[in-house]
Formats: structure tokens, C-alpha cells, sequence
């Protein structure tokens, strides 16, 4: 049985913005390993399931979709932070900890 993982990305490290991130992505596991290319030396694998990569609006939307199609899959919660709220003054107050 297929096993596919259900999961929002994370926001990406070289950009402030948030894009991407809002949808939930349902990609698969690999199912064999990857080898090197004896002759050329890339790095392929005989599973082609690793390649597909669907987008939902929902979770839920993911979920039925997985149930739909007889997939075993596994919900990986997204972390959210916490906002902090700062004020640009804060930055000069005299009784902050250095």
C-alpha cells in the first residue's frame, strides 16, 4: 500500500514572505531507494510516486482525497509561531537586558 504524507510547508528561509505556505501538500514516500547512475552518475529511482505533489485548500480536502484513493497516510500538523509583538522604541529602553 502507497504511504503518503499530508503536511503544510514551511515558510522558506531565504525570503520574509509567506507564500506557499497556506495550502496543504500531499506527497508521497519513497518506496525504494535512490541509486547513483553507473553511467552517468545522476542519482535516480525506479519509484516515480516521489515526483507527484498535490496541492489542496484544505486538510480535510487532503484527508478525503487520501480515504478516496486507498492511500495510507499520515497528518503532520503544521507548527505555527507566536507572534512578538515589538515596538521599534524597545530597541533604546534603558532598563533592557543586554
Amino acid at each position: 500500500m502507497t504511504k503518503a504524507r499530508i503536511h503544510r510547508p514551511p515558510k522558506n528561509a531565504m525570503q520574509s514572505g509567506r507564500a506557499n505556505t497556506r495550502r496543504w501538500v500531499l506527497e508521497f514516500e519513497p518506496a525504494a531507494a535512490r541509486r547513483p547512475d553507473p553511467l552517468m552518475g545522476w542519482t535516480s529511482s525506479p519509484d516515480t510516486d516521489q515526483q507527484v505533489r498535490l496541492a489542496f485548500a484544505t486538510r480535510e480536502a487532503a484527508v478525503d482525497y487520501a480515504e478516496a484513493n486507498g492511500l495510507d497516510y499520515a497528518v503532520i500538523e503544521p507548527h505555527e509561531p507566536k507572534p512578538r509583538i515589538k515596538a521599534y522604541a524597545d530597541n533604546f529602553r534603558y532598563d533592557r537586558v543586554r
